[in-house]
């Protein structure tokens, strides 16, 4: 398969018939699944969002969105992840992690806390994850290093009292303006 897109879709295919319908569930109307960032907590320093899945009323066409972070590249994992979001999309994101989220996530095979589930290595999921993901081929993905983005500057700059050594922090608009005066009096200066 060429895109992430159409990739994801099969294995969305694969998934309803091997693993959900299985276990009682469906997704009722339309989906669609693409790799992109979580709108929240993407890129959090801990509890990092890998999987999102918004309910049909947040989309303009009643579609169920499900979404896989870019961050991931392993198949059988990006996998996993898929299948997590489509529990939420089968019993209603409004169920969230609770009981019935709970009760599917066992039902199917996932493993782990219902905020970080995963196919456990030797389980029969795991096995039937990495089926289908050698059936799909390889996930036409390179992982992005959400660390190697450069980070943003301060937008203020620093105005410094030639006498006193005390320092602000100040926009360039405001230095524009005219420099502070310092608390001792003295007007102050932009530090280099």
């Amino acid at each position: 398969m060429d895109t992430r897109e159409e990739w994801l879709n099969s294995a969305t295919e694969g998934l309803v018939g091997e693993v959900l319908l299985p276990a009682g569930l469906a997704i009722d109307g339309p989906r669609r699944v693409s790799c992109g960032w979580p709108s929240r907590g993407a890129l959090a320093a801990t509890r990092r969002k890998i999987g999102q899945c918004w309910a049909p009323t947040a989309s303009g066409d009643g579609t169920h969105e499900l979404f896989v972070s870019p961050a991931i590249e392993e198949p059988v994992r990006v996998l996993d992840i898929l299948l997590h979001e489509m529990i939420h999309a089968a019993i209603g994101c409004d169920k969230k992690h609770g009981p019935a989220f709970k009760r599917a996530m066992l039902d199917v095979g996932l493993a782990g806390k219902p905020t970080a589930t995963y196919a456990e290595d030797g389980t029969a999921l795991h096995a039937a994850l990495a089926d289908l993901a050698g059936r799909l081929g390889p996930y036409p993905h390179a992982k992005i290093d959400y660390t190697a983005r450069p980070k943003e500057g301060t937008r203020l700059l620093k105005a410094e009292c030639p006498e006193c050594g005390y320092t602000v922090r100040v926009t360039r608009k405001w230095l524009d303006v005219g420099l502070p005066t310092c608390p001792c009096g003295v007007e102050m200066k932009e530090a280099e």
